[in-house]
């Protein structure tokens, strides 16, 4: 190959946008030569280097935009430590079809049992996908839409949480929502209702949200969409910071009653 030929390729590989492909071209023509490629091996090694290196250059920027608390997959999900999630049915939602599907994830549970873990796993599975996901509180969430609707913005932000084909919506559970919230809540969720489907996080049973919203029949309402094509997800367990603060000797662990009466009687 000459070296106007190389520098012909560069551009065009330039003007393509095939950045990976032109930064690695040298060591692809080194590395067919070498083996003796032939164009069709060639060219497969090369489309699929620049397809790899654009895959995760989109999960990398759409993850981002997804603005997750943090980014933990559902691989360090430590079922073991949980074993009232159901694996099998963990990984069944991993697999995204619950998004075509268009049914809404509702992990339940105490705090600090893995919920938002369960979450944010799905959602950068989702992601994986090819799908653009949004995580936010509750809490932020209607901050952001009672001051839209203070400024008579609100049908632009309510547009920020359904443009996504994924939102997830966490700690539902530490308000509790004003009129006002629960009816801009009420006005997501039918936004989104066949849809959009959703990923909500809650401490709370469901028999509780008519406290969380403050008005049983928004919560009602509420709730009829949510779960209309709904899975639910029960973490019944210990919580991973309590565990964290035990090892850390921050708290003394909980005698059991044979345990105190065994210290008891040693006393």
């Amino acid at each position: 190959m000459t070296a106007a030929q190389l520098e012909r390729i560069h551009d065009h590989l330039q003007r393509l946008r095939l950045f990976k492909s032109r930064e690695r071209l040298e060591a692809l023509l080194q590395e067919a030569s070498t083996h003796e490629l032939s164009y069709a091996d060639f060219l497969d090694q090369v489309l699929t280097e620049e397809v790899t290196a654009k895959t995760a250059k989109h999960i990398t920027m759409r993850t981002s935009l997804a603005r997750f608390p943090f980014v933990k997959g559902l691989e360090s999900f430590e079922f073991g430590y949980q074993p009232s999630v159901d694996r099998k049915q963990i990984q069944a939602l991993s697999t995204c079809r619950f998004i075509e599907h268009g049914e809404n994830v509702v992990p339940l549970g105490p705090p600090g049992v893995g919920k938002t873990h369960l979450a944010v796993g799905l959602g950068l599975k989702a992601i994986e996908h090819g799908y653009r996901v949004l995580f936010t509180t509750a809490a932020t969430m209607l901050t952001t839409l009672s001051k839209a609707l203070a400024e008579g913005r609100l049908e632009d932000k309510l547009k920020v949480y359904t443009v996504p084909r994924l939102l997830l919506i966490d700690e539902i559970e530490y308000l509790p929502i004003d009129s006002q919230g629960a009816n801009l809540f009420f006005q997501l969720i039918s936004r989104r209702y066949e849809r959009g489907p959703m990923i909500l996080t809650s401490n709370q049973s469901f028999g509780s949200w008519g406290d969380v919203f403050g008005d049983r029949v928004i919560a009602s309402a509420i709730l009829d969409r949510v779960l209309h094509h709904s899975i639910t997800v029960n973490i019944k367990g210990d919580s991973y910071r309590l565990r964290e603060k035990l090892k850390a000797g921050l708290l003394k662990p909980k005698l059991s009653i044979e345990d105190r009466a065994d210290s008891e009687t040693t006393a």
